[in-house]
């Protein structure tokens, strides 16, 4: 089994662990032939007498996609329920608004519903869950997402982790994309970046620059891998200038150049950690590490990831 089919299931175990949902033996929601969930109520429900769900991270749904699912739920019919909570005597939305916008385009009057009891607190976790099983969601949507939650509800990103039972690195690795700035952001929600191009220009740690890169990245078509060398070759550049080194001749040189095993375990440190990262090592095998931060706030976030590589990792059933 690939590591992402392993994921998917991961999330879906999450999503039915939330809502209650029996699972069978390999981990998949228990349906009858319907495709209904034993000893949950069921309706048909009028399409405009459900309402949107307030906590949908998803701000953007592909037209072209929703009109072939209309199509198919007209030549096969509704093969999943959606999810829906009653709120102030109405029906709000809990998950499935693809579903329920395609069923709307199909020109369909009803749609077939589980009612299901849940807080905001748990709606917004399964909003979460469902949007990470999307392939083709913004990853900017999904750091917003748990930006929200992690701000509304006053938890930490382990907190949000063990409660939708994901790993921490998942939630932090998007969130950190947030740090960047704006216009970036905008470039990665479009699709003209990746978020492996917009995670390798973290290291950089000036606005500037990093837009300046990231407009390089586009007009040239670089690759990810591309990207991470320009990255490390500007960083080399900086720490060079900063300890004003200077190379007098040839033998000089060679003295102060570091090994490759050193270099690459250096450039890999940077974008673990998203800043810059210095090792020196002596002919001994002694040196020291050295990891830079700019504010309060990097620091913070650097020690969250620290703390989380020292943590025993815990394997999640699935």
């Amino acid at each position: 089994m690939t590591s992402a089919t392993q994921k998917d299931r991961r999330l879906g175990k999450g999503l039915a662990a939330l809502l209650g949902t029996p699972l069978d033996d390999e981990g998949n929601p228990i349906v009858d032939a319907n495709g209904n969930t034993p000893g949950v109520q069921t309706l048909e429900l009028p399409v405009d007498q459900v309402e949107n769900n307030p906590f949908q991270p998803r701000r953007e749904f592909n037209p072209d996609e929703i009109a072939s699912l209309a199509e198919s739920i007209k030549n096969h019919q509704q093969l999943q329920p959606i999810l829906v909570r009653v709120v102030e005597g109405r029906y709000q939305l809990i998950s499935g608004e693809r579903r329920l916008r395609a069923t709307i385009h199909a020109g369909l009057k009803t749609i077939r519903a589980e009612v299901r009891e849940a807080d905001d607190r748990l709606v917004a976790e399964l909003a979460i869950i469902e949007n990470l099983q999307r392939k083709d969601l913004n990853p900017i949507e999904k750091a917003l997402s748990f930006k929200r939650y992690i701000e509304e509800h006053k938890c930490k990103q382990d907190d949000l982790a063990r409660r939708l039972s994901i790993d921490r690195s998942t939630i932090a690795n998007l969130m950190r994309l947030l740090e960047l700035p704006q216009t970036i952001l905008d470039w990665l929600g479009a699709g003209e970046i990746s978020a492996g191009h917009a995670r390798a220009l973290l290291p950089i740690g000036d606005d500037e620059i990093q837009t300046r890169t990231a407009k390089k990245i586009i007009d040239e078509r670089w690759s990810v891998r591309a990207t991470e060398t320009h990255v490390a070759e500007m960083l080399k550049a900086e720490e060079d200038a900063e300890t004003g080194k200077k190379v007098v001749n040839v033998s000089r040189q060679k003295r102060r150049q570091i090994s490759p095993q050193i270099e690459s375990m250096q450039h890999e440190m940077r974008m673990i950690f998203g800043t810059k990262v210095e090792i020196k090592s002596s002919a001994r095998g002694k040196g020291k590490i050295t990891i830079h931060f700019t504010d309060a706030d990097e620091f913070e976030r650097l020690q969250a990831v620290l703390r989380d590589a020292a943590r025993p990792q815990l394997k999640v059933a699935g």
